[in-house]
This record gives C-alpha cells, structure tokens and sequence, in this order.
C-alpha cells in the first residue's frame, strides 16, 4: 500500500536531490575535505536554498577537522539538518480542549494561505471540531468567494463582510464562536507585501482585536510559505515576523518543488518550527510536520 511516508518521500524527492544528492555525488569520493571541495559543497548547499549564513555554518564545521571524511558527508548533514529543525521547537500545532483556539494564518498573495486553510479546516472537522473561518482578507473579493467555496468544501462555517475592515470581521467571528461554542476560529488575512506599511498596521490591528477580546485564545499566528519561492521565502518570513509575533510556518505546494530546503534556513534564522506542510492537492494532503519523518524520507 501506498503509505504517508511513500508520498512523503515522492513530494521531497526534487529537493533531496538539490540538498543532499547533489553535495554527496559532488564530495564523497575525495579523500579529504580540501578548500576546493568545501567551497564546491558550500556553492551546491546555498543554490539548494539552504541560506549563505547556514551553508557557510555547516562548512565551516568540515574545516580543519579530521574526524568526519566526504565520504561521510550524508551522515553529517542528516544529523545536523534533524538538529537545526528539532531546536526550532516541536511540530505539534497548539490546541487546547474545551477551549477557543484561535490560529492566525498570514502569508503573501498566492502563497497558498485560503487553501491551507480550507484545508486545515477540513482537518479540524475529521477531529470533530466546531469551526469558524474569519475571512479577513476583505480587499480581495476573490480571495473571500475562495473563503467561501472552502468553508463550504470543509464543512466550516464562515465569517464575511465584503470591503468592510478585517480587523471588525475578526471581531464579530470571536463573539460568534463564543455565543456558539466554537473550538477554532482560522483567521485568513490579507499579504500585500508591496506596502509593508499597510500590511503592517493591518495585522496589527487584526492582533490587537485578538489580544484585547480573546487574549487567551491565541495558539498559533502561523506564515504560509510557498515551497517554490526558495530564498524569498526567507526575506518574507522576516518582514512578518516584524509585523506579527510568529510562531510557525506552514509549507505549501512542498510535492514538486526542489526548494524545500528553505524550511531549514528559517529554523536556523529565524527560530521557527515548521508545523504543517502540503503535500498534494486532495483535502486530506495537508499533514503534521513530523521533523525526524521529513528528514528519514530526504535521506531515504
């Protein structure tokens, strides 16, 4: 049968090729770790998206050392890969029983944010779950239609007021969950990054609503991010964590790109655990990130 590790294995195989295959086929034949063949591993990890600061990290350790030979240059990056994701804290997303859980989803325009949360939706309902999806992206109607045929694909209800300010819709989706007893509200926001001023004041509104009306509800202020965008992924992560107090990352569209390593760059510098990742299209492709399960199927 075709197992959740298989697909997982099938969904990272571009980028375990662009991380790992390539800097083992490149090195592991050298009797020793030369400038040449260090500068050469450090030049195939960072167009791997693993980042200039971690790739130079990890070479760095190979130098001047003896113990570790490039024949085992796979068994040293598995071990510090698991290491940098492990640090970054647990992959288990925050929930909390007979309570509001409220999870605030953020991410740019067409990284993937209303279907993850349609999808996480989905997931919250198979659990059992009563939820309620807050539509705050108001300045994108289409962005609120997908809100809308998600909510209805998941079995969740919704919060809309088209062109009104996210911030009241978020308001009015807290009162509605605590009249109703709801266990999760998903709150989609808007990603214009081309004004970082107004995506800024934004979600600080947006926050603030939570911080002031539910201030304990609050599990999760979770980034979207694009497997394809590579390096950009990290840029943005930094512009979000400034206007959000972030607490994780959320991969999508992971099968089909060989850029995944940009969740290792983040864990690195920004000290984020990846929580979800997607990895297919169907309702039930987006899973728990399992740090030890992503790193079996990259070396694998």
């Amino acid at each position: 049968m075709f197992n959740f590790f298989d697909k997982l294995k099938n969904t990272v195989s571009k980028t375990a090729q662009a991380l790992v295959g390539n800097v083992a086929e490149a090195v592991s034949e050298e009797e020793e770790f030369s400038e040449f063949v260090l500068d050469d591993m450090e030049d195939l990890l960072i167009s791997a998206d693993l980042g200039v600061n971690y790739a130079s990290e990890l070479v760095d350790k190979l130098r001047g050392q003896n113990k570790i030979k490039p024949s085992q240059v796979k068994e040293f990056l598995k071990t510090e890969f698991l290491k940098t994701l492990e640090e970054a804290g647990t992959g288990k997303i925050a929930y909390k029983d007979n309570e509001l859980n409220i999870y605030f989803i953020t991410g740019v325009n067409g990284a993937g944010k209303t279907t993850l949360i349609g999808k996480l939706a989905y997931k919250f309902k198979q659990e059992g779950k009563k939820v309620l999806i807050a539509a705050g992206d108001t300045f994108r109607a289409a962005a609120e239609e997908q809100a809308d045929i998600w909510s209805k694909r998941s079995g969740a209800d919704i919060v809309r007021r088209d062109k009104a300010d996210p911030a009241s819709v978020v308001y009015e989706a807290i009162q509605k969950a605590r009249n109703e007893k709801y266990d999760v509200i998903l709150v989609d926001t808007a990603g214009r990054l081309q004004n970082k001023f107004n995506l800024m004041e934004e979600l600080s509104k947006i926050k603030n609503v939570i911080d002031k009306n539910a201030p304990e509800s609050l599990r999760e202020s979770i980034l979207v991010i694009d497997a394809n965008t590579g390096q950009n992924g990290l840029s943005q992560a930094k512009v979000f964590k400034e206007c959000v107090n972030l607490t994780s990352v959320a991969l999508t569209k992971l099968d089909g790109s060989a850029k995944g390593a940009i969740i290792l760059a983040i864990a690195k510098e920004l000290g984020l655990p990846v929580k979800l990742a997607g990895v297919g299209e169907k309702m039930e492709d987006l899973k728990d990130f399992d740090s030890k399960e992503f790193i079996q199927a990259l070396f694998n």
